[in-house]
């Protein structure tokens, strides 16, 4: 059985789903491979990893959290487990190639199933599959929209900023 509930962002709106391991998806609601509501899965206000997962989300579009702490649960082959994983070490603000991403995972030609894995990936933000580009550094792909990865790449770059600059 999953718990869902609905969180409001300044992208749109996200369904956050969780189970007895931890949060299993965040997806933003129209969104490519987003899931339909199982008949076990049960809408509620009341599950706390539902509810951290809200309250970080906030402080994240407020450019005030730069690293999730949420138990995941995340559905997926192994392969897509290892380029989540991958994913999952690309820093706020920063950004790498599905080429690169590939290498990381041990499989430099498989450059495209690392995209294909990458655009499957469940837990939209948390693992940052918005900071994959491609080679040439261009926004390419993202199931949430490449509107979104612009908007998602300009925040961080925005917050990862220093506040002010030391004078030699």
């Amino acid at each position: 059985m999953s718990n869902y509930r609905n969180c409001e962002t300044s992208l749109g709106t996200m369904l956050l789903v969780a189970n007895a391991q931890g949060l299993s998806g965040t997806y933003f609601v129209d969104q490519k491979y987003f899931p339909t509501i199982a008949a076990d899965w049960r809408e509620t206000a009341n599950d706390a990893v539902l509810n951290d997962a809200a309250a970080q989300f906030k402080a994240y579009f407020a450019g005030k959290l730069q690293h999730f702490e949420l138990p995941l649960a995340a559905v997926g082959t192994a392969f897509q487990q290892a380029v989540w994983s991958a994913i999952s070490t690309v820093g706020y603000g920063e950004r790498i190639s599905y080429g690169e991403l590939a290498r990381r995972v041990g499989r430099a030609d498989s450059v495209r199933a690392a995209g294909t894995a990458t655009g499957r990936n469940p837990l939209s933000i948390i693992v940052p599959c918005h900071r994959i580009v491609g080679a040439d550094g261009s926004l390419t792909g993202y199931a949430g929209g490449l509107e979104r990865k612009r908007q998602l790449l300009a925040l961080e770059a925005r917050s990862a900023a220093p506040l002010f600059a030391l004078e030699a």
